[in-house]
């Protein structure tokens, strides 16, 4: 198959991506693959011959799709370790625990539309899971993904799983937490999504002179766990009338196809800071015409990236330095 990206699209699957690349050899880490798209992306990476953790909070969860993946595939490689983004010193346990080289890490795992939960520290859940706990586990990686890169043509690559939620909200640096605002769980889901795109911005920026690069994707239109937050009524309504305007979902399987194409195609070696969706790099828009496409110019500035790294060493910083006086 054709592995430019005019051959792949909104229907390719992540198996039609990945067909043709040899990842005999290479590592993966793929966070939330004990269900939904993590699962199809765990498992297409494992066909093509990466060895592949699956970080995830349930293990028991995990473990079952292991096996889905080993039955799958007889040649898999596929191992399973625990990892809760919500909580950071679960995440600096399992970076402590990492042992050598890491060629792809696809921070996959997110929450949306929580009700206003906060963690210990005092963070809102959906910014600290979605963008803290993944900040944390790829700076607490950066060592392994050097060496990775060092000894792997094209280097290592990061995927950070966005959404077109992103378009719903920049990043708020004087209330991350919704401290003085009033909690709306959509906003702070789109907050969260624009830190992701942020994020691939900034490593790609700081980390290129290691080999290291990161870029930003939007699944698609695909209903998973991911909503289980959402109200029963709303849910069924928005599918519905969806479905009435002519919109046809994307299963796990091609919606797992950004992420998979991002992180193996020969194409996008040395390519980072950037948003894609349907396996190609999205259109810069004012807004998102039809709620889905594109990417709003607030998820990509520069200077939003920067800062919002230095903010996030920080609260990182104090979160360790609490526990240390405990």
């Amino acid at each position: 198959m054709d592995a430019s990206p005019a051959a792949f699209g909104a229907t390719s699957t992540a198996a039609d991506v990945v067909e043709g690349v040899d990842l005999r050899g290479a590592v993966a880490i793929v966070t939330g693959a004990a269900s939904g798209i993590g699962v199809e992306t765990a498992r297409a990476l494992a066909a093509a011959g990466a060895s592949v953790t699956l970080a995830v909070r349930d293990v028991a969860a995990g473990e079952r799709v292991a096996d889905d993946i080993r039955g799958s595939s007889r040649e898999a490689d596929v191992a399973v370790a625990r990892l809760d983004l919500a909580d950071v010193h679960s995440v600096d346990a399992f970076a402590a625990a990492w042992a050598g080289p890491l060629h792809i890490l696809v921070n996959n795992a997110g929450v949306m539309w929580t009700p206003e939960t906060r963690t210990p520290e005092g963070w809102e859940l959906q910014f600290a899971t979605n963008h803290l706990g993944h900040f944390a586990l790829a700076t607490g990686l950066h060592t392994a993904l050097a060496a990775g890169a060092a000894e792997r043509p094209g280097g290592s690559r990061i995927v950070s799983v966005s959404s077109s939620g992103h378009a719903s909200s920049s990043v708020d640096f004087d209330d991350l937490f919704f401290e003085r605002r009033p909690y709306d769980a959509g906003v702070a889901y789109g907050q969260s999504k624009t830190a992701n795109v942020l994020f691939a911005v900034e490593a790609s920026r700081r980390w290129a002179g290691d080999g290291i690069t990161a870029n930003a994707v939007m699944p698609g239109g695909i209903w998973t766990n991911l909503q289980r937050h959402w109200d029963p009524a709303l849910l069924e309504t928005t599918k519905r009338q969806v479905t009435e305007a002519g919109f046809t979902a994307k299963t796990p399987e091609q919606g797992a196809a950004t992420s998979v194409f991002v992180a193996t195609s020969p194409t996008l070696a040395g390519v980072g800071g950037r948003y894609f969706e349907d396996c190609h790099e999205a259109d810069v828009v004012d807004h998102l015409a039809d709620g889905l496409h594109g990417v709003v110019a607030h998820a990509l500035d520069p200077e939003a990236a920067r800062r919002l790294w230095i903010v996030s060493l920080a609260l990182l910083e104090a979160a360790r330095a609490r526990e240390s006086r405990r």
